[in-house]
């Protein structure tokens, strides 16, 4: 049985778009934005691994810093949510150590019967790549949780723009994440258009489907 109709699936991706002006009067609810959070956390990854933090910024002295570094863009203020998805930096094997704790803190079992899992984490992750690879594996996976964000916000009928055009090093010395190891990539912001946005009028440019699905 389907939850989720898939017409209306569809038609909350085609409604969506990169909002460019958010009504900043108003909020997402606190229901809606834990569901939101919750998905996040229910985010895939390689390995299951999550080698990520995502940093929901409230304070608006904050969002008024981060301004200065996403080129002007109003939705950094305007957006009822700010979520700034970071990677931890020099992954190493205390994060998977961690992981695999975390395995039998949830399914119970032993740390030891999970050894040649955490072997094949360790040799794939950190000895088979170097300190750039790693980072670069990780922006991947912190992707995987961006698009889960937009679908998700979606189908709640909130709006969310995805933000590449910012300063990394300079949110994450606003933010001080050099000091927390992370690294940050790229952010969103949530909430709900404004009625002066008139982006949210046109319509969605994509190539048709058997241009870009190939079915073998």
């Amino acid at each position: 049985m389907n939850i989720v109709a898939p017409e209306i699936l569809v038609h909350q991706l085609g409604w969506r778009y990169a909002t460019k002006q958010f009504d900043a009067h108003r909020k997402i609810s606190a229901k809606e934005w834990a569901a939101l959070e919750e998905a996040l956390v229910l985010t895939p990854s390689s390995f299951g691994l999550q080698p990520w933090k995502f940093i929901v910024v409230n304070d608006t002295a904050i969002r008024e810093k981060l301004l200065a570094a996403s080129w002007g863009q109003k939705q950094i203020v305007d957006a009822s949510h700010l979520v700034v998805f970071a990677i931890k930096k020099n992954l190493a094997e205390k994060e998977i150590e961690d992981y695999v704790k975390r395995i039998v803190e949830v399914r119970g079992g032993s740390t030891e019967a999970l050894s040649g899992f955490r072997d094949m984490m360790v040799g794939s992750i950190v000895r088979g790549r170097d300190a750039t690879a790693r980072e670069t594996w990780a922006a991947h996976q912190v992707y995987i949780a961006l698009g889960n964000f937009l679908t998700c916000t979606a189908l709640l009928a909130i709006d969310a723009c995805p933000m590449e055009g910012i300063d990394p090093a300079k949110y994450d010395e606003i933010l001080g994440l050099e000091k927390l190891g992370l690294t940050t990539v790229v952010v969103a912001a949530a909430g709900h258009r404004a009625a002066s946005d008139k982006h949210s009028q046109h319509k969605k440019v994509r190539f048709l489907k058997e241009h870009v699905v190939l079915t073998l």
